[in-house]
């Protein structure tokens, strides 16, 4: 991390911030992290690294509090584990060039935005049987899987909506799902990149400040906050980082 522009100290306090706007609806942050470390100059090819262990941190935290406060219902996260934890562990093992990551990297942060603003209030849900069910969440499970494995990215602000779509669960059951996703599958990702990691020394503070975001976001968010409105500053956030990004 050589290349940063910016304070390790500003770093920590932004990510921080991050942290406790998407646990407070059960998600971890890889999508902000990887835009904010690609935006300052760090390694890509640590980068998603950094940014799974960082969803690691947060989503364990929220994790537990969702199942505390009685949202989390293991049954919904099964299916989609069978192929997304895999699928994750591939993902990590693929170096992809540059211009491919950044590419992918920015495509992942416009359709998180358009999720946000678009589809933010799913009003359809689908009759399907528990065979259908079970095979969309199959294919579903792989696809964001190999995202987080490969971007860095824990595909949970994608699947809650869909939770929702499919009948599956309510909003909180759905975020907690979310967070239970993640973190699965951020292992899955770290586990596959544990020879490209970085120097402790240097993540450590990044971990200390989602851990106390994460700690604050995913207790009020399972007990105070309105998911719709945390996700509307997250639309801002990540509006933000693909401004700079196109730059």
């Amino acid at each position: 991390m050589n290349d940063l522009t910016i304070s390790p100290f500003l770093l920590a306090i932004i990510f921080g911030l991050i942290s406790f706007l998407y646990s407070s609806v059960g998600l971890g942050g890889g999508s902000s992290y990887s835009a904010l470390m690609a935006i300052i100059g760090v390694n890509y090819l640590v980068l998603p690294s950094i940014s799974l262990t960082l969803n690691l941190i947060v989503t364990f935290i929220g994790s537990i509090n969702y199942v505390r406060s009685g949202h989390a219902k293991l049954k919904i996260l099964f299916p989609f584990l069978i192929t997304s934890i895999p699928m994750s562990y591939i993902g990590g093992l693929i170096t992809l060039p540059k211009n491919v990551f950044y590419f992918m990297l920015m495509i992942t942060l416009i359709f998180v935005a358009l999720r946000i603003y678009l589809f933010d209030s799913p009003s359809i849900q689908l009759n399907l049987g528990d065979k259908s069910r079970i095979r969309l969440s199959l294919v579903i499970g792989a696809f964001l899987g190999f995202i987080a494995g490969t971007v860095g990215i824990g595909g949970g602000i994608y699947l809650v909506p869909l939770i929702i779509v499919f009948g599956l669960g309510t909003e909180k059951q759905a975020a907690a799902t979310g967070a239970l996703f993640i973190w699965l599958n951020s292992l899955a990702g770290v586990a596959a990149r544990v020879n490209s990691f970085p120097d402790v020394n240097t993540i450590l503070p990044l971990c200390s400040a989602v851990l106390i975001g994460g700690l604050g976001g995913s207790f009020l968010g399972s007990n105070k906050f309105k998911p719709k409105t945390m996700q509307k500053l997250l639309g801002i956030l990540i509006i933000i980082a693909i401004l700079f990004l196109f730059k």
